[in-house]
């Protein structure tokens, strides 16, 4: 029996419609690039990981014609307040953190996405190719070549040729499994439940975020559109039963707060990882997002950081398609450049979250009665600015 072949040339095949993915591929689509999409799922998500988006992603957005839109759908957190056994320990307040965006914006991650697929569509109509499952690889002196089966389970082969490759198909990414590239870093040993529920009234702040630095493991919420609230729950180190019921109880035995299991559209137990892939770069391939760079996701600095990768790489990505720079990209000096700029971000948004963790776990009566008094004195001096900016990754800029 033959095996349907189709065949499709491209000067720039991103792998991993994702956010990222699709940032960059409308970032290269209004340069005029001929940009494919390549995804292994067939449809897109129905539920959301992700929610933060911080000025620079914001920023990113206004390069795509999207800020507004993005604005509009989603929440304005304006402040962040720290509590700690029904006391408030202090707030940060995002007003001045940046005078264009002076808030962090909540929006899950399935509108993101929908946002971004539906302006590619408008910019490149047939620039994203769903159901497709990487296999093969193989660079040559010019291009690559690219070999993906049918993801649904089909016998279908698409057989692609590019100029260029971008992987941004995540933290086990097939691109880097292909090009023989391995990660270094760290697992923690902590473990969490997150979901979104119905946001109930006196859950702390109005539609403030709020941290509760509690004995028993911190408790993150996050306010949603729609009335809605991200929770983010510590459960130590041997994890717990990723079930509604477990979620409310956790959240209620820490913090007083009564949920109504009966509302939750969201429920994910998760670990934490801090790895980066060893090298960025090959003759004709580039990492991006996750499959560059994995942080731990308390503090959800991961969309912002992926961003700024792509608008560090879009130029680059555009000028070796109009036949500058046409040498390995690992040997071209831009792209390495490039590199280290990903790499520092990477590291300090890294500690951030790290540090993040730490300061959320459990803790015993004096150690979490000196942690509360020194959040206290941090949130009540002139640091709480220098919070401020670094919460909302003032610290963080493309190029």
């Amino acid at each position: 029996m033959t095996v349907p072949v189709e065949q499709d040339e491209c000067a720039v095949l991103i792998v991993g419609a994702g956010p990222t993915g699709l940032l960059l591929a409308c970032l290269l689509a209004r340069r005029g690039v001929e940009v494919r999409v390549l995804e292994r799922r067939t449809e897109a998500p129905v539920s959301s990981r992700a929610i933060g988006l911080h000025p620079p992603a914001l920023r990113a957005l206004a390069e795509i014609g999207l800020e507004r839109e993005a604005v509009a759908l989603g929440e304005r957190i304006r402040v962040g307040r720290a509590r700690c056994r029904d006391r408030e320990l202090g707030s940060v307040d995002f007003a001045r953190a940046d005078p264009r965006h002076p808030y962090v914006l909540a929006l899950p991650q399935t509108l993101t996405e929908d946002l971004l697929a539906r302006r590619l569509a408008a910019l490149a109509p047939s620039a994203l190719r769903r159901g497709w499952q990487l296999t093969d690889l193989q660079e040559s002196a010019r291009t690559v070549a690219l070999t993906a089966r049918d993801s649904g389970g089909g016998s279908d082969t698409l057989q692609l040729r590019a100029g260029l490759v971008v992987g941004a198909d995540g933290s086990r990414s097939r691109v880097r499994a292909l090009l023989g590239i391995t990660t270094a870093g760290r697992d923690y040993p902590d473990t969490y439940l997150m979901g979104d529920l119905s946001d109930p009234a006196g859950a702390g702040g109005g539609r403030a975020a709020v941290v509760h630095l509690e004995p028993g493991g911190v408790v993150e919420s996050f306010p949603l559109p729609g009335d809605q609230r991200r929770w983010v729950v510590h459960t130590g180190r041997t994890g717990a039963d990723p079930s509604p019921a477990r979620l409310v109880a956790l959240v209620r035995e820490r913090t007083g707060t009564v949920l109504d299991p009966a509302t939750i559209t969201m429920l994910s137990a998760f670990t934490v990882r801090r790895r980066t892939a060893r090298r960025l770069l090959s003759r004709h391939c580039v990492l991006l997002g996750d499959a560059a760079h994995e942080v731990s996701p308390i503090g959800g600095q991961g969309i912002t950081l992926a961003w700024l990768d792509a608008l560090d790489l879009a130029p680059l990505l555009a000028r070796g398609t109009t036949g500058e720079g046409t040498g390995a990209l690992s040997a071209d000096p831009a792209w390495r450049r490039a590199e280290r700029r990903i790499r520092r971000r990477a590291r300090l948004a890294g500690a951030v979250a790290g540090a993040n963790t730490v300061l959320g776990r459990p803790a015993g009566p004096r150690a979490s009665m000196l942690r509360s008094l020194a959040v206290r004195g941090l949130l009540r001096s002139p640091l709480r600015r220098v919070l401020a900016w670094v919460y909302s990754m003032g610290w963080v800029r493309a190029g």
